[in-house]
């Protein structure tokens, strides 16, 4: 079995961000690490973000930084990874490439513990930059230029220091005298020694800055000195002339600024009024804005509050550290504060968020401050304030994040033309439940109903270079409708279009004249209003009509083709007839290129299932140029030219293109390359599309042509980052279309379905899926699907929180308290009191108040997808959490139907050691067609029910190392068969005829079988290899597929022989009697599979995303990213392929210095896998580079795209 691996959304959570001016000149972009993924990012004027260039770098990012040097326009990205080389990129605004300036190899690859590349630190001053280890390892490389200005580094230096664990590293702002580096380290020297254990208890961390000396090229220890033993994270203070220099020092409960000969400044953290007093305060991250005069950071707290820190100095002495409370948001991983004035959140867990600033916080607020700090016998008095709305930000943007990923099923739900994922993302209360739907997501900008139904719509502008459009024209059965387009949408009637007939189409023609064509005739008016009319002869009518803004080509009945052109009065000139043999089912012309008169080529599609390509050129004008003979009769022809273009913002070499589509009546979209000079037809492609005929319309899409097409639902065909992409929309079906541009939405398409007119645009290009929403209480933990009744059961639960009703009564209670405090008086003035309790967001904004950690909260809520409401939510009483759920129906209770097993676990505890004081299994029976839930019974058993199946009429219940059989009875469930031989905890079972595939917690998996004679069950395989798995799903009847937590998905099989054996065993002897191999199961399943995702693989499932389509594996994982493992059904593929990805990995290696292979093969070696993600990045070559590979392979780059194209449209 070969599979093909290919990531469908790349990963949504952000590992670290950080923003600078890479394009060099004003703007100001973000670059984000997701993990194994590169991202460039850039707000839009609109305060949209949009995604500008994705590069995949086959590694783990671990830390970035970037830089510039002195004098310099532009900044340059430094990247930490798992591959043991420093590496400089630079982001190339022609090409829209990151180019690789630097990469310099320290140590091995991988996440090590002495390997540097865990932190960075770099001089402010853009000199030099320190890579540090967790542990031991540190190096300084030294940046400068050289005479023709490119950037030089040396060689490494070394700053190693043995048995010290570093938590942070900065650079230290010092102007121009020498570089220093500042770290927070821990001395574990004597606690090895010392067995007591004494020596660890006094273990006390240090803040050292390290001189890096350029006159000597050598570095130092320069001052070392203690602190507080939960410092976390050091800031950097601006210095040279701009600030006094030095650090902040960010520890528990603690913001401290030190710098070298200075006493320590120490200010206490605002803390919330709710918080249990064992709980202290930590920052998780810190932003520094610093405009020419002032400077002040941004420190936000892991409860998701932001505090605004500034320090008043004269020159270098620091007087007053201030920390005034400024807003609070979702917890991030990294704060961007952009020189724009937007705030980029990216955040640990669910949606990204761009805010916008309204202030920088100088009302006053609550502060605390080392002027006012008070020492009492229990420690430093603390401050307390109350979180409120947002007052110094607003959101304008948020960037949807599936982070993290906890369960996924894929189903058709809603009975659409494809299926629809189901997935829980998110954690605490900002968990949801997203519906994903293959396609773009769409924003209706607004929907007005006509007088009939109309067959067809226009846009058209009133002279060549207006930006705008002027009127829309609506084609009804027997009339027309002009509306005039201004501040609002009116109909008009002076407009000079023909109203008392149907038309056939509306342009402009010439440079500021505009045509309408209508079954007898041509109307051609003019901008002064004179209007010239063309007739039909005799009684035939025209039925078809292709045109560009300079050519007009009718077909009238009975085939025969007139053409016109515009001449240089900009009359409109007959020039051409010419007979068709038969009726014309379709015309179009191609767009006139830059520069010319005329375009040469007209297509002309015939009821007979040919497609001819004519000549326009006056030479050998209407003679038949090539013929292309398709499968059905097309229904519309379209003719879409792609500009040339070196690299851009479209990423990819290739020279212009003019490309014909045909919709076919059989649902068929046909896209073939036409030469430019021949008119010969090359290199067709075709894809299914829907139930009918496509009708395709030209629309603009960030300023480029991209192609409608309208099936039983709408696509939209465009490039982006050099693939040309064809995806469908979210939206309904639709009938005619047209691009539409307004003062109100400057690139929208207007479009017709029933008696309605729409307008709407499209969201985020690039994107495979577009979601909806549903919010949940708790972080979800698994859900189950009620088939019959399309329902989803989902049961959810938190540690450390409160419940809801606590939760209420507590709010209330702070409300009232509020009202007289210290913020009342703020509060009061804005109204902040009554805002907050009909704010919906509140909870997902400010999170849930902390509880003591042996808390547990959980519900278990029944969820119509359909109308997104809750129809039945239970919470659990008294400190249990729900942690398995499944369905099942007895065989021997028909009555109650279908019912609901949950597993519980009471005061779970995991540290200092995993303990809990009671596990239980739920039954529950549904009611009102299974929107109610009702409690039938509940079981206690001696541990934590981790997984539970349907088996034969019963139910499997996996409770630590015992996999156990119960039956239903009227007080509880009853012991039929139990097997106590797992080595260590249950976490997944399968079932498939009498077989059993039990999921361990460290052991793989284990094939077992039931014997109903016997009443046992027997473990009869094993993996030989010791898998943590965190993700199973049943494959067929001798394979399972599996997910570790080091980020691998394998297979393994039972070999056939095996198998059958066991299949055939009459008595069970051979079972029983069997001697165990390396204290297992007798027989070991074999691994056919074996791929490094990258990233924790959290959901399995096997499924097809397109009607019809082959299946394939689909995965989720915890950094919010899908992908799909599709088995290849041809040897020929499968050696296409495998050449192609080895050619990939030759010509191309990965960005960050990381091997391909080694990365595909971390833990074990990639076993029958090819890589789609590194096939994808062929297109992205340069255009020698493609045909050099293409060579190797006895290919085209034209076919290597093609089988790329066609393998990801089976998946997707």
């Amino acid at each position: 079995m070969y599979l093909y691996n290919l990531t469908l959304q790349q990963a949504t959570g952000i590992v670290c961000a950080i923003n600078g001016s890479f394009t060099g000149g004003k703007s100001q972009e973000i670059v984000v690490a997701r993990g194994k993924v590169l991202d460039l990012l850039r707000p839009d004027d609109n305060g949209k973000i949009q995604t500008i260039l994705s590069v995949d770098i086959f590694g783990a990012i671990r830390s970035l930084a970037q830089f510039r040097l002195t004098g310099a326009h532009k900044d340059y990205i430094v990247v930490g990874s798992d591959s043991g080389r420093i590496v400089i990129l630079e982001y190339n605004k022609e090409k829209n490439v990151f180019d690789k300036i630097h990469q310099e190899t320290f140590g091995k690859s991988g996440c090590r513990r002495i390997v540097p590349g865990q932190y960075l630190g770099i001089d402010p001053k853009g000199r030099a930059v320190m890579v540090g280890a967790c542990e031991k390892q540190k190096l300084v490389y030294v940046l400068n230029r050289d005479t023709s200005a490119r950037l030089t580094i040396s060689s490494p230096l070394e700053a190693h220091k043995s048995h010290t664990i570093v938590y942070s590293i900065v650079g230290v702002d010092c102007g121009f005298d020498n570089p220093i580096f500042a770290a927070i380290e821990l001395d574990y020297s004597e606690a090895d020694q010392d067995s007591t254990g004494q020596a660890a208890s006094e273990a006390q961390k240090h803040l050292t800055f390290y001189e890096l000396d350029l006159g000597l090229n050598h570095v130092s220890r320069k001052w070392s000195e203690q602190v507080d033993n939960g410092a976390n994270m050091l800031v950097t203070v601006p210095g040279g002339g701009d600030g006094p220099s030095g650090v902040l020092v960010c520890a528990e409960n603690f913001v401290i600024y030190k710098n070298q000969g200075h006493p320590d400044v120490r200010a206490v953290i605002p803390r919330r009024a709710d918080l249990p007093a064992e709980r202290g305060v930590l920052i998780v991250s810190a932003a520094m804005h610093k405009q020419k005069s002032i400077f002040f950071f941004l420190l936000q707290t892991e409860y998701g509050d932001i505090f605004k820190v500034t320090l008043d100095h004269d020159n270098e002495r620091v007087s007053e550290l201030k920390i005034k409370y400024f807003d609070t948001i979702p917890v991030t991983s990294s704060l961007c504060v952009m020189k724009l004035g937007f705030l980029f959140a990216a955040s640990e867990f669910g949606n990204h968020g761009l805010y916008q600033f309204q202030a920088i916080g100088d009302d006053p607020d609550v502060e605390s401050s080392s002027a006012t700090l008070m020492e009492t016998e229990e420690g430093f008095q603390p401050v307390f304030f109350q979180p409120r709305g947002l007052k110094n930000l607003v959101r304008i943007d948020q960037v949807e994040s599936l982070m993290p990923i906890m369960d996924m099923k894929v189903t058709n739900i809603f009975e659409e033309e494809t299926p629809q994922i189901f997935s829980l993302c998110g954690r605490g209360p900002r968990s949801s439940l997203r519906i994903l739907r293959p396609g773009l997501g769409i924003t209706e900008m607004a929907v007005s109903q006509l007088p009939g139904v109309p067959s067809a719509v226009w846009t058209v502008k009133k002279n060549v270079n207006d930006e705008f459009d002027a009127y829309i024209v609506v084609s009804f059965t027997n009339a027309t409708l002009v509306l005039s387009i201004g501040e609002t949408v009116e109909e008009v009637s002076d407009s000079g279009f023909l109203d008392t007939t149907p038309s056939l189409e509306v342009s402009l023609i010439g440079d500021d004249s505009l045509m309408q064509v209508h079954p007898t005739g041509i109307r051609h008016i003019r901008e002064d209003g004179r209007i010239n009319e063309w007739r039909t002869p005799g009684k035939r009518t025209i039925v078809k009509v292709g045109s560009n803004r300079l050519q007009v080509v009718v077909a009238l009945s009975g085939g025969e083709l007139i053409y016109f052109e515009v001449d240089m009065t900009g009359q409109l000139m007959e020039v051409e007839k010419h007979d068709m043999s038969g009726d014309v089912a379709c015309l179009d012309i191609a767009p006139v290129p830059e520069g010319r008169q005329r375009s040469r080529f007209l297509a002309v599609g015939s009821y007979d299932n040919t497609i001819r390509i004519l000549s326009l050129d006056p030479d050998d004008c209407m003679q038949i140029l090539s013929l292309q003979s398709v499968s059905s009769p097309p229904d519309s022809l379209l003719f879409l030219e792609v500009q040339a273009s070196i690299g851009g913002e479209d990423g990819a070499d290739h020279p212009a293109n003019l490309f014909l589509n045909a919709g076919l009546q059989s649902g068929v979209l046909f896209r073939t390359v036409v030469d430019m000079v021949t008119g010969q037809l090359s290199d067709a492609r075709s894809r299914f599309l829907g139930l009918r005929a496509p009708k395709l319309f030209s629309v603009a899409v960030r300023g480029r042509r991209a192609m409608l097409c309208l099936s039983s639902r709408p696509w939209l065909g465009y490039i982006h980052q050099g693939h040309f992409l064809l995806t469908p929309l979210s939206y309904e079906t639709l009938e005619y279309a047209a691009s539409f541009s307004s003062d109100q939405c400057a690139e929208g398409v207007v479009a017709v379905a029933g008696d309605a007119l729409r307008v709407f645009t499209i969201d985020r290009l690039g994107e495979t899926f577009n979601e909806t929403m549903i919010p949940l209480r708790y972080t979800p933990r698994k859900f189950v699907i009620q088939s019959k009744r399309k329902l989803l059961v989902i049961i959810e639960s938190d540690q450390g929180a409160f419940a809801a009703e606590d939760r209420e009564a507590a709010r209330k209670e702070c409300f009232e308290a509020a009202g007289m405090g210290e913020n009342g008086k703020i509060e009061a003035e804005n109204g902040g009191d009554d805002e907050d309790k009909d704010d919906p967001l509140s909870d997902e904004q400010y999170g849930y108040p902390k509880a003591e950690s042996d808390k547990w909260v959980s519900c278990i809520r029944v969820l119509d997808p359909k109308t997104t409401e809750t129809t039945c939510l239970l919470e659990l009483q008294d400190n249990e959490a729900a942690f398995s759920i499944c369905t099942v129906n007895f065989h021997d209770n028909k009555e109650h139907g279908t019912l609901l097993a949950v597993g519980t676990a009471k005061g779970l505890q995991f540290w200092p050691k995993r303990s809990f004081s009671a596990g239980y299994i739920h039954i529950y029976r549904f009611l009102k067609d299974g929107k109610l839930l009702e409690l039938l019974h509940k079981t206690q058993v001696d541990g934590v029910p981790l997984a539970l199946s349907q088996f034969q009429g019963r139910l499997l219940a996996g409770i630590g190392p015992v996999l156990r059989l119960y039956d239903l009875g009227k007080r509880r469930l009853l012991r039929k068969c139990e097997n106590k031989l797992f080595p260590n905890t249950i976490n997944s079972i399968h079932t498939y005829r009498d077989r059993i595939y039990v999921g361990d917690l460290q052991e793989s998996f284990h094939y077992c079988k039931y014997r109903r004679d016997e009443n046992q069950l027997y473990i009869f395989a094993d993996d030989s290899v010791p898998r943590w798995l965190t993700a199973s799903y049943h494959i067929d009847f001798d394979t399972m597929a599996g997910g570790d937590k080091f980020g691998n998905i394998y297979f393994v099989r039972l070999p056939q022989d095996v198998s059958d054996e066991i299949e055939e065993d009459p008595t069970g002897g051979k079972i029983k009697w069997e001697q165990g191999k390396l204290n297992g199961a007798p027989d070991k399943v074999e691994e056919i599979v074996q791929f490094h995702v990258g990233d924790v693989v959290t959901c399995l499932q096997k499924a097809s995303l397109i009607p019809g389509g082959q299946e394939s594996l689909i995965y989720g994982t915890v950094m919010g990213s899908l992908g799909a493992l599709l088995a290849f059904s041809s040897r020929d593929d499968v050696d296409f392929f495998n050449h192609l990805e080895m050619h990939m990995r030759q010509e191309h290696p990965p960005l960050c210095g990381r091997d391909h292979m080694a990365y595909r093969s971390a833990y074990f070696p990639v076993k029958d896998v090819v890589d789609g993600d590194l096939c994808e990045q062929f297109p992205t070559l340069p255009m020698d580079l493609q045909r050099k590979i293409a060579d190797e392979l006895d290919r085209t780059p034209g076919e290597i795209l093609k089988k790329l194209e066609e393998i990801r449209n089976k998946i997707v």
